[in-house]
């Protein structure tokens, strides 16, 4: 069975977020980069199901700049066999994503493709349903467990009520959620290793999609800062001031 990963290039989780002086995103150079943290799970689960041989191979796929081939190498460190970046210097928003990913399962013939449930940085969480929608494949969302036999996969996924278990028929699309797995160490051989495997590189235009944004970003501001709290001495103070001050409520 071969598995395909989407990984994207983010702002590291652990960095200070700093809008841009127009207000028209955020700042970006000189800041630590890293993989999306929900991708990097997915690619430890497709690691995983390799070791339990239910997979031959992980083919890793990045859509971004030059500069997502770093992440990518992550990937393969972790123990990925190859990756692919569709090249763009453009801002791809989730539907031509999608579409992008659509085209790459066609040539590559997954039997499986597990994506994070979103990205950090736009927290748009879509592409990966889009992808099951365009493909007319089975999907499995926020999954904490999976089992993959020769036709089908069992995933376990986390839902409002609680958790519920599905049975998808391969081939199928599945995003993580943060409690399937927790991902591994990679060793200094592993990342030397790393630097011998073939990364493909796609410029997006050879791939015939439209990849123009359908949504316009009108202007990134930082949330507010929040207010000290206040002491009440009683609990009717405490009633009065929330039915009367809106600033409490709001």
């Amino acid at each position: 069975m071969k598995i395909l990963v989407a990984v994207k290039r983010v702002i590291d989780f652990k960095t200070n977020i700093r809008v841009k002086a127009d207000q028209t995103g955020v700042e970006t150079a000189s800041v630590k980069m890293s993989m999306n943290p929900f991708d990097e799970i997915a690619v430890e689960e497709a690691i995983r199901l390799k070791e339990k041989k239910s997979a031959s191979e992980i083919i890793v796929v990045s859509i971004g700049a030059t500069t997502c081939q770093e992440t990518i190498r992550t990937a393969l460190a972790m123990g990925a066999d190859r990756g692919i970046l569709i090249q763009t210097d453009e801002a791809v928003q989730p539907l031509a994503i999608a579409k992008i990913l659509q085209e790459i399962v066609k040539r590559e013939n997954p039997q499986l493709v597990i994506l994070g449930k979103q990205a950090i940085d736009s927290d748009n969480n879509q592409a990966g349903q889009m992808l099951a929608g365009l493909l007319n494949w089975p999907q499995g969302t926020f999954i904490s467990k999976i089992e993959v036999s020769d036709h089908s996969a069992t995933v376990t996924r986390e839902v409002d009520g609680g958790l519920e278990t599905l049975e998808l028929k391969l081939p199928a699309v599945v995003t993580t959620d943060l409690r399937l797995n927790e991902p591994r160490f990679i060793s200094l051989p592993n990342i030397v290793q790393a630097k011998r495997k073939q990364i493909d590189v796609i410029p997006v235009q050879e791939l015939g999609i439209d990849v123009q944004p359908r949504l316009t970003i009108l202007k990134v501001t930082a949330p507010e800062k929040r207010t000290a709290g206040i002491k009440v001495n009683s609990v009717a103070e405490l009633v009065d001031k929330l039915r009367n001050e809106a600033r409490v409520l709001s």
